[in-house]
């Protein structure tokens, strides 16, 4: 290459470079040197140099699009599908849950119920699916039930209610953990089923109980607002019983067993 070749090969990088900041490609700025010369050696066409580079762009962002929906969702921990043990709780059907990762139900705004006792893996099938979901394209939000109502208690006093509400209608699932584990006043239950009005039938909410549906009188006081809560979300519902049987509980056990026995 002349001294000539190799400024000419200078400027076209350094053109490249500003290019690609320019447009925010950083997968070709950081790559496009590698694959050209691959494509030298491999005597590949223009036209198969580009669209090799495009589609290593189109993935990357496609990669953190799933990462930033992910973390919008305000999930507490990882859990993921693919972690569920199911030989730990026979209660749950893989293959049920492997058709629901696929998202059909959340496009469809169908409803989704985890009920089970403490320890039987609801809040992590619940994590698992809205993270497939996110990883789906479909924005997402977790929250538990206490800190939904604390919140939208806050925007009500603050005369932002209709916003709060306007924000978490906008999401494609909404992930309610912890729904039954406390007892909510009326204005409380009555701020909540706001929330389900706004997504009934449109967007999908997906929550997890410890409480049979029959049991839910105790968190709803009023009998009524409970019927009609009830109503809402098991309409057109997914609903997925974990049982009675303690994961953690069982694990702690085993562990603790085989201590003893060493």
């Amino acid at each position: 290459m002349t001294g000539r070749d190799e400024l000419t090969d200078q400027a076209s990088g350094a053109a490249i470079e500003q290019a690609c900041k320019i447009l925010g490609l950083p997968a070709v700025r950081r790559r496009y040197a590698d694959i050209a010369a691959a494509s030298a050696r491999q005597q590949a066409g223009y036209k198969g140099f580009l669209a090799e580079l495009l589609s290593l762009e189109c993935d990357e962002r496609e990669e953190r699009r799933k990462i930033r929906l992910v973390r919008e969702a305000a999930f507490p921990r990882v859990k993921r599908l693919e972690d569920f043990d199911f030989g730990a709780n026979p209660h749950v059907a893989p293959a049920l849950i492997h058709t629901l990762a696929r998202g059909a139900w959340v496009a469809a705004g169908q409803p989704l119920c985890l009920i089970g006792d403490s320890g039987t893996g609801k809040s992590h099938l619940l994590i698992g699916l809205g993270t497939a979901a996110a990883e789906n394209g479909q924005k997402v939000r977790y929250t538990t039930a206490a800190a939904l109502v604390n919140e939208l208690v806050e925007a009500a006093d603050d005369k932002q209610l209709s916003r709060t509400l306007a924000r978490y209608g906008r999401v494609d699932l909404l992930c309610l953990d912890e729904l039954g584990y406390l007892e909510l006043d009326r204005r409380g239950a009555e701020l909540l089923f706001q929330v389900f009005t706004e997504r009934e039938e449109r967007a999908s909410i997906a929550v997890a109980s410890n409480s049979a549906f029959s049991e839910w009188a105790a968190t709803f006081t009023d009998p009524r607002l409970c019927a009609a809560i009830v109503d809402r979300i098991t309409f057109d519902a997914h609903i997925i019983e974990t049982g009675t049987d303690s994961y953690r509980l069982a694990a702690t056990r085993n562990r603790q067993a085989a201590r003893t026995s060493r």
